[in-house]
């Protein structure tokens, strides 16, 4: 059972655990509610602050709790948030706000109220892909049906970035096969639909490395699974030969400094030193050439498709450099 507090915050990145989320746990607060008044959800622009404290300051009827849930909480403004920050100081035993965030980030001054009052459930995804690892297995082993590592290992494949997917099919699997069966590989198979995105390094990674077919699976996963427009795939390329570009001739010893100078962490900067001087300047200066004809082409410049001028873009800087053993 959840610990109860007068006020939780379910943060997170994808919708898609979010809702689950926060449906669990006012599942938790409200219990078996058969009059339906222990909840009051509150949304939508025309939902102000005054109307949650005074649901929160209302004392339950006909039930032990009253759970207010508030969502978008990042459309707040801190100074709208005095009376509720007051109310927190003092809150009724009686009733248990929860926040859900989205609609912006959300004021520093609620977060710091909640930090102190409250707990913070946070569902997001962790980007670093040993970490990601670790979170999917964590979610196998408490789902409904046991994957073996093969499986497990498609599974983790197939989602990609689209985690938000996980309950959903684990959930299928048990109503098709029960709770607790074990899984393997051909009886997943047929529950996997469209695969899911990637990470936008994914592709620069196999772009470096001249792995052309690895760049186009990567480029379909993120326009399709993805789905991201074929502009902001080519943003994300510009950025990475953008930075290749700055440090093409710069007087950088290290890492460190190379982060200094193209404004990113010292592990992307290490990746763009060590491309840039596989590149070389006419490999580097070539691949901006590319990169600017294929942004004149989905503008209108050519009258192709744009998924087959992303697909020859890719195609064409994966090529600017030997490929890596």
């Amino acid at each position: 059972m959840t610990e109860l507090v007068p006020v939780y915050l379910v943060r997170g990145d994808d919708p898609a655990l979010i809702g689950p989320a926060v449906s669990e746990l006012v599942h938790e607060l409200a219990g078996d509610d058969p009059t339906g008044l222990a909840v009051e959800d509150l949304s939508g622009e025309e939902v102000g602050i005054d109307a949650a404290v005074d649901a929160l300051q209302t004392p339950a009827f006909l039930s032990d709790r009253r759970v207010v849930v508030v969502r978008e909480a990042g459309r707040f403004r801190t100074d709208e948030l005095d009376t509720l920050l007051a109310y927190l100081d003092d809150p009724l035993p009686t009733s248990v706000l929860v926040l859900v965030s989205g609609g912006g980030q959300l004021a520093a001054k609620l977060l710091a109220a909640v930090k102190k009052s409250g707990h913070v459930i946070d569902v997001s995804v962790p980007t670093n892909a040993k970490a990601r690892s670790g979170w999917l297995a964590t979610a196998l082993k408490e789902g409904p049906v046991n994957l073996d590592r093969n499986a497990a290992a498609l599974l983790s494949d197939h989602l990609g970035e689209d985690v938000g997917r996980l309950a959903t099919l684990l959930d299928a699997l048990a109503a098709a096969y029960g709770e607790g069966a074990d899984v393997s590989p051909d009886e997943l198979q047929p529950f996997l639909g469209e695969a899911g995105g990637v990470a936008p390094w994914t592709l620069t990674d196999a772009i470096d490395a001249g792995d052309t077919e690895s760049a186009l699976v990567a480029l379909k996963r993120l326009t399709e699974g993805g789905d991201r427009h074929p502009l902001v795939i080519l943003a994300s390329l510009h950025r990475h030969y953008g930075a290749m570009l700055r440090l093409e001739g710069a007087n950088v010893r290290n890492e460190n400094e190379a982060a200094a100078l193209i404004g990113s962490g010292p592990y992307p900067a290490k990746k763009a030193m060590n491309q840039a001087k596989r590149l070389g300047a006419t490999g580097v200066a070539r691949a901006i050439t590319l990169l600017s004809d294929a942004d004149i082409d989905l503008r209108g410049g050519r009258a192709w498709p744009e998924p087959l001028i992303l697909e020859v873009l890719v195609a064409r800087l994966s090529r600017l450099g030997p490929r890596r053993r």
